[in-house]
């Protein structure tokens, strides 16, 4: 046990640093969160810093026909970033190669083509031979029974709320502006 050296009128006392340790387990990091990656500019992200923040963790491709919705998804970010939402896209190559570019590429193809400013995380894979981390999480049914399973194709959607748990998964072919995930949204950003 640590302790910490108080001065009370003049007396020098050691008392036991319980405080501390209960502050610290109160910011235990959510399984979903405890992921250190790396983003498209090569530095580490460190999934952490976005404790207590309604998240939607989505595999994007620049060359799907799902790749309009990074429209949307920048447009769902813009509107409830101020109230704890954040989008994180997470590149991937294993559908049909629709993620060809290098990390450079990827980041001038979202600037250029739909403004992207929500965080965007290096290209990794996310099903398969060599899965990542993260996506291993997310999709196995021993961490996630409710909606673990293989992504199927770009752009399937996980959203996790502030506590860390991951609350709904939505189809690659769901827009993220149609209103069963506007309202997942919305109802975590109330809790």
């Amino acid at each position: 046990m640590r302790t910490l050296c108080c001065a009370v009128l003049g007396l020098t006392m050691l008392v036991p640093a319980v405080w501390a340790e209960e502050k610290k387990e109160d910011k235990k990091v959510p399984p979903v969160l405890n992921f250190k990656m790396k983003g498209l500019d090569g530095k580490e992200v460190d999934l952490s810093k976005f404790q207590g923040k309604v998240v939607m963790i989505v595999n994007v491709a620049s060359e799907c026909g799902n790749t309009p919705q990074y429209a949307p998804l920048q447009k769902l970010y813009a509107k409830y970033g101020k109230d704890g939402f954040v989008v994180i896209g997470v590149p991937a190559n294993e559908f049909g190669k629709q993620e060809p570019g290098t990390d450079a590429e990827i980041a001038k193809f979202c600037e250029d083509n739909y403004k992207v400013r929500f965080p965007m995380l290096s290209k990794v894979v996310v099903k398969g031979k060599g899965i990542c981390p993260l996506y291993k999480y997310l999709t196995s049914k021993d961490t996630n029974p409710k909606s673990g399973g293989d992504i199927t194709w770009n752009f399937e959607k996980f959203l996790i709320s502030r506590n860390g748990e991951i609350v709904a998964r939505f189809k690659p072919d769901l827009s993220p502006d149609e209103a069963e995930v506007v309202k997942g949204i919305e109802t975590e950003l109330k809790k």
